[in-house]
Protein backbone atom coordinates (compact mmCIF):
# COMPACT_ATOMS: atom_id res chain seq x y z
CA UNK A 1 0.00 0.00 0.00
CA UNK A 2 2.97 2.48 0.87
CA UNK A 3 3.89 1.83 -3.14
CA UNK A 4 0.51 3.04 -4.40
CA UNK A 5 1.14 6.01 -1.69
CA UNK A 6 4.06 6.88 -3.22
CA UNK A 7 2.59 6.74 -6.50
CA UNK A 8 0.11 9.43 -5.79
CA UNK A 9 1.93 11.58 -4.15
CA UNK A 10 4.66 11.88 -7.17
CA UNK A 11 2.49 10.94 -9.97
CA UNK A 12 -0.72 13.03 -8.49
CA UNK A 13 -1.42 14.69 -12.15
CA UNK A 14 -1.45 11.27 -13.84
CA UNK A 15 -5.24 9.74 -14.63
CA UNK A 16 -4.84 7.08 -11.57
CA UNK A 17 -7.62 5.33 -10.55
CA UNK A 18 -8.20 2.61 -7.95
CA UNK A 19 -7.73 -0.54 -10.52
CA UNK A 20 -4.41 0.66 -11.77
CA UNK A 21 -3.36 1.28 -8.08
CA UNK A 22 -4.40 -1.82 -6.68
CA UNK A 23 -2.05 -3.66 -9.50
CA UNK A 24 1.03 -1.69 -8.06
CA UNK A 25 -0.04 -2.90 -3.93
CA UNK A 26 -0.74 -6.18 -5.53
CA UNK A 27 -3.97 -6.23 -4.17
CA UNK A 28 -7.68 -6.13 -5.77
CA UNK A 29 -9.31 -3.36 -6.29
CA UNK A 30 -11.89 -4.06 -3.24
CA UNK A 31 -9.55 -5.13 -0.97
CA UNK A 32 -7.08 -2.14 -1.95
CA UNK A 33 -9.89 0.24 -1.11
CA UNK A 34 -10.66 -1.36 2.07
CA UNK A 35 -6.92 -1.70 3.28
CA UNK A 36 -6.30 1.84 2.35
CA UNK A 37 -8.83 3.29 4.10
CA UNK A 38 -8.30 1.38 7.22
CA UNK A 39 -4.54 2.13 6.87
CA UNK A 40 -4.97 5.76 6.38
CA UNK A 41 -8.21 7.27 7.01
CA UNK A 42 -9.66 8.00 4.08
CA UNK A 43 -10.39 6.46 0.38
CA UNK A 44 -7.59 6.29 -2.46
CA UNK A 45 -9.52 8.90 -4.40
CA UNK A 46 -9.81 11.29 -1.26
CA UNK A 47 -6.23 10.61 -0.35
CA UNK A 48 -5.28 11.45 -4.24
CA UNK A 49 -7.51 14.96 -4.48
CA UNK A 50 -6.22 16.09 -0.58
CA UNK A 51 -2.64 15.70 -2.87
CA UNK A 52 -4.27 17.55 -5.88
CA UNK A 53 -5.89 20.15 -3.85
CA UNK A 54 -2.13 20.47 -1.94
CA UNK A 55 -0.48 21.23 -4.70
CA UNK A 56 -3.12 23.21 -6.83
CA UNK A 57 -2.81 25.93 -3.52
CA UNK A 58 0.77 26.22 -4.24
CA UNK A 59 0.44 26.96 -8.25
CA UNK A 60 -2.88 29.34 -7.43
CA UNK A 61 -0.30 31.36 -4.37
CA UNK A 62 2.17 32.38 -7.23
CA UNK A 63 -0.40 33.62 -9.18
CA UNK A 64 0.75 32.97 -12.88
CA UNK A 65 -2.09 30.61 -14.01
CA UNK A 66 -5.99 30.36 -14.37
CA UNK A 67 -7.51 28.56 -11.84
CA UNK A 68 -8.98 26.26 -15.43
CA UNK A 69 -4.61 25.89 -15.88
CA UNK A 70 -4.59 25.08 -12.50
CA UNK A 71 -7.15 22.36 -12.55
CA UNK A 72 -5.59 20.53 -15.80
CA UNK A 73 -2.22 20.84 -13.96
CA UNK A 74 -2.41 19.08 -11.27
CA UNK A 75 -4.36 16.18 -12.79
CA UNK A 76 -8.41 17.02 -12.60
CA UNK A 77 -10.46 16.70 -15.86
CA UNK A 78 -13.49 18.90 -13.99
CA UNK A 79 -13.23 22.45 -13.37
CA UNK A 80 -16.77 21.99 -11.48
CA UNK A 81 -15.03 18.97 -9.79
CA UNK A 82 -12.10 20.21 -9.10
CA UNK A 83 -13.84 24.06 -7.69
CA UNK A 84 -16.10 21.96 -5.22
CA UNK A 85 -13.42 19.29 -3.91
CA UNK A 86 -11.00 22.68 -3.65
CA UNK A 87 -13.96 24.38 -1.91
CA UNK A 88 -14.64 21.64 0.54
CA UNK A 89 -11.25 21.14 1.24
CA UNK A 90 -9.64 24.51 1.78
CA UNK A 91 -12.96 26.72 2.78
CA UNK A 92 -13.14 28.93 -0.54
CA UNK A 93 -13.12 28.73 -4.11
CA UNK A 94 -10.05 28.54 -6.14
CA UNK A 95 -10.75 31.92 -7.39
CA UNK A 96 -11.04 33.56 -3.66
CA UNK A 97 -7.74 31.45 -2.98
CA UNK A 98 -5.88 32.65 -5.76
CA UNK A 99 -7.03 36.46 -5.59
CA UNK A 100 -5.87 36.60 -1.47
CA UNK A 101 -3.05 38.50 -0.77
CA UNK A 102 -0.23 35.61 0.30
CA UNK A 103 2.92 37.37 1.50
CA UNK A 104 1.75 38.68 4.44
CA UNK A 105 4.00 37.41 7.29
CA UNK A 106 7.29 35.89 7.51
CA UNK A 107 8.95 33.93 5.20
CA UNK A 108 8.89 30.41 6.13
CA UNK A 109 10.85 27.60 5.03
CA UNK A 110 8.73 25.43 2.52
CA UNK A 111 8.49 22.10 4.48
CA UNK A 112 6.68 24.35 7.28
CA UNK A 113 4.29 26.06 4.69
CA UNK A 114 3.18 22.40 3.20
CA UNK A 115 2.37 21.29 7.11
CA UNK A 116 0.31 24.16 7.62
CA UNK A 117 -1.47 24.83 4.41
CA UNK A 118 -2.23 21.30 4.08
CA UNK A 119 -5.99 20.89 3.40
CA UNK A 120 -8.21 19.03 5.91
CA UNK A 121 -11.97 17.95 6.02
CA UNK A 122 -12.59 19.28 9.56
Amino acid sequence: MRRARDVMDRDYALPLDVPALARVALMSAGHFSRSFRAAYGETPYGYLMTRRVERAKALLRRGDLSVTEVCFAVGCTSLGSFSSRFTELVGETPSAYRARCHEAGAVIPACVAKVLTRPSRS
